[in-house]
């Protein structure tokens, strides 16, 4: 199943710093990463100007299941970022596919 997830900044988001200057990007990149590259996260990055709001595509067994590992996320427990948005998505166009 697949989710619209739209992430914002978190209270401990420096804003005089950019996205890969805030605490532990490295850390968040990784766990990042790895969600791509099981295929958790379809698709994702910021949105619209300066970094505010984030939007990934997921692909999950359920809501619970992606808050659960989105919760994992080094800047969701040093609260840099936080879950302002989930929707189910039904694709019916995706030029990525054959």
């Amino acid at each position: 199943m697949y989710f619209s997830v739209r992430r914002v900044r978190g209270p401990a988001w420096d804003a005089a710093r950019g996205m890969r200057e805030q605490g532990n990007w490295a850390g968040h990149a990784a766990f990042m990463d790895g969600l791509a590259a099981e295929g958790f996260i379809v698709l994702g990055g910021p949105v619209g100007p300066g970094d505010k709001e984030f939007l990934f595509e997921n692909y999950s067994e359920s809501e619970e299941v992606l808050r659960a590992r989105l919760a994992a996320d080094p800047w969701s427990e040093s609260d840099l970022l936080e879950i302002a948005h989930i929707e189910p998505w039904t694709i019916l166009l995706d030029s990525r596919r054959p």
